[in-house]
């Protein structure tokens, strides 16, 4: 049996609402909540008392889109599922939804088994699974029921990397209509990757090789064209979209005009395109390959853009895309040829921090910080209310943050198993002072206590915003 556990004294932020309440944990969950001075929970008996006073209490992040251990260009992501889950948890961060592969001329089980096996017994916290379509064929899209059924309701497809995970629009609207029958979502990395390949070669042939070059040939455009033909083929297919990492204004436009219509269509952004730019591309002595991921850093000019679709719900979530190559062996590999940068970056452990940041700042509400973090993310990917919220019922998956904690981002005291942070002395205000994940104490006064195998696979439902 769990110790008996409640927490006193803290201001409970959840999407809907805030208020001072005491919270009462029983067998990994939330059994209660009552205002803090009211005679019912001053009469709770418990095991363990937590005193949140002068804190938040706030549910765990959930974070959909991770790649641990992630295959790209020669190398692969270089958090496993045991330092990538750690570091979350550090970061407030109690789920993750990773990406497994489907490998080119295999079946989607397979991939599906192999990323299952990387992660069991492995994460620290609880974990789900999308599925990446590589091979869109008669067999895939048979699977994709299958896969539904047993809770991973979301599948991934790319307009990018022609010869790798590219899919043309037949395939994209094939499994669109698989999606619109079987209640999956659809999820799209949306940039036209075959007019890409024609300008990275071009700018290669012209001695344009530094990492700066990445983004530019990565061109807006590029993704606001790929993002709307992706809408219409939704539209022709009755399906609902999810696209992810949206970084540009023009983007967000598509996407805005989309849902001005009515249509079932979801964005993701991340920080570093909320708090980056084209100008850490640009860094000398080929450190702005730190900073080399897809869709890649923008001119600093679309970050209004970007907060301005989170406050409007133009944009429903802030994932990491928490996808890390080291500096030295790994992003090193471009040099000469930014085209051979591994795509990612490092992040699962900032976001909440990151996000509270914004609050500070003034560019969204304390319950938006929540609502982008935790519970649309929950609602999206059939989570919720078992993750995302503090209710009755839920799981108790509890962050006890600190808003006036003054912290410095750094390489030195991140607890992600890469060699340089994408923040590197960015000073910040608020810090993650300790984090319940099912209730078992996984971060103690910043103390890690958790342990590689708590974590549980979490079958899913499907999308909650299509019912």
């Amino acid at each position: 049996m769990m110790p008996r556990t409640v927490i006193r004294g803290g201001l409970v932020i959840t999407a809907a609402e805030e208020t001072h309440a005491d919270v009462l944990i029983e067998d990994e969950k939330i059994v209660a909540l009552a205002a803090s001075d009211s005679e019912c929970a001053r009469g709770w008996t418990a095991d363990r008392t937590i005193d949140a006073t002068g804190k938040y209490v706030i549910p765990g992040g959930v974070d959909p889109h991770t790649h641990m251990e992630m295959p790209f260009g020669g190398t692969f992501a270089a958090d496993t599922f045991e330092t990538g889950t750690r570091a979350a948890a550090w970061g407030g961060t109690t789920t993750i939804v990773d990406f497994a592969i489907q490998t080119k001329g295999h079946a989607l089980r397979e991939g599906l088994d192999a990323w299952h096996l990387k992660a069991s017994g492995n994460c620290a916290i609880d974990y789900g699974f999308h599925m990446i379509l590589s091979d869109v064929d008669a067999g895939s899209l048979k699977e994709m029921d299958l896969l539904v059924e047993e809770g991973v309701s979301s599948f991934k497809l790319f307009m990018a990397y022609p010869g790798v995970f590219y899919s043309d629009d037949g395939q994209i609207l094939r499994a669109m209509q698989r999606g619109a029958a079987n209640g999956g979502l659809i999820m799209m990395h949306a940039e036209n990757g075959i007019a890409i390949d024609v300008l990275v070669e071009q700018a290669l042939a012209e001695g344009r090789t530094d990492p700066r070059h990445h983004g530019e040939v990565r061109k807006a455009l590029l993704e606001s064209e790929a993002t709307h033909r992706a809408i219409q083929l939704a539209r022709v297919a009755g399906a609902p979209l999810y696209v992810v990492h949206v970084s540009a204004e023009e983007a967000v436009a598509e996407l805005t005009q989309a849902r001005d219509k009515g249509l079932p269509v979801f964005g993701e952004t991340c920080p570093q395109y909320l708090f980056l730019s084209t100008d850490n591309l640009a860094e000398p002595d080929f450190e702005g390959a730190k900073y080399v991921c897809s869709t890649p850093l923008r001119p600093r000019e679309h970050q209004a853009a970007l907060w301005r679709g989170l406050r409007t719900n133009d944009l429903q979530v802030v994932s990491t895309d928490h996808c890390p190559f080291c500096f030295s062996g790994q992003k090193e590999l471009g040099r000469g040829d930014f085209s051979k940068i591994p795509n990612g970056m490092p992040g699962v452990e900032h976001r909440m921090d990151l996000l509270h940041q914004a609050v500070v700042d003034g560019h969204i509400s304390r319950r938006r910080w929540i609502e982008i973090a935790c519970a649309t993310p929950a609602r999206m990917f059939g989570l919720y209310p078992k993750k995302g919220t503090i209710a009755p019922g839920a799981d108790a998956d509890v962050v006890l943050y600190d808003p006036g904690v003054e912290q410095t981002l750094s390489v030195e005291t991140h607890h992600m198993n890469v060699d340089y942070s994408a923040y590197e002395g960015k000073q910040i205000t608020g810090q993650v002072q300790t984090v319940l994940s099912r209730g078992t104490t996984v971060i103690d006064r910043r103390e890690y206590t958790g342990h590689a195998g708590h974590g549980r696979y979490v079958p899913r439902a499907t999308c909650q915003y299509l019912a």
